[in-house]
């Protein structure tokens, strides 16, 4: 498969959807002052990490499980698509654990910018798109990752509470169209 613009915007944007750190503004705000700041390197880097771990180990370790790839994107496009109507209606189907006295990385890098829906993505992506344009995809979000956590306070101010809600239903009806052409795409591949 050859690795176009498009595949690549494709990707790109349905990463930056799932991983929504613009959405996750409000609660970053709320663990840097709790925390008294996030180191931002360093949780980029372990994020990233998980990412492209599981972006090469991931269908391996579905082998050594007997999951076939298409399963596993069919499954990890009813989580996208539950992720996205958790951005659009306002609803928690995923409870989170919450704890003040975790470290950093536990509750930033994982799970909020590389958690289940994100590596979930990157396997069902892999059913679709070529390993490049996945890989490519990650470095791109990383990137704006990384600006999004130097720039908390700026972000908060511009956008404003009305803001962040728009862009999160936003993000939220993308993740669902995008988790109906996994879906749709995959299922035939069950059917045998």
């Amino acid at each position: 498969m050859k690795t176009g613009l498009n595949e690549l915007l494709t990707v790109t944007f349905t990463l930056f959807a799932v991983i929504d750190v613009m959405g996750s503004i409000p609660l970053l705000l709320s663990l840097k002052k709790k925390m008294g700041g996030i180191p931002e390197l360093r949780a980029t880097l372990v994020s990233g990490g998980l990412m492209i771990l599981f972006l090469f180990l991931g269908e391996p370790l579905l082998q050594i499980l007997g999951v076939e790839t298409h399963s596993f994107a069919v499954a990890g496009s009813i989580v996208i698509f539950i992720l996205g109507l958790e951005m659009v209606l306002g609803i928690e189907f995923f409870k989170s654990e919450k704890g003040a006295k975790t470290s950093v990385m536990v509750p930033i890098a994982f799970p909020l910018i590389a958690g289940s829906g994100t590596l979930t993505t990157i396997i069902s992506l892999k059913a679709n798109y070529t390993q490049l344009a996945i890989l490519i995809a990650i470095l791109v979000n990383l990137v704006i990752v990384y600006a999004v956590l130097k720039s908390l306070d700026y972000i908060e101010r511009i956008l404003g509470p009305a803001g962040m809600v728009a862009i999160r239903k936003f993000f939220g009806v993308i993740l669902l169209a995008i988790a109906v052409k996994i879906f749709s795409s995959n299922v035939p591949g069950l059917i045998k």
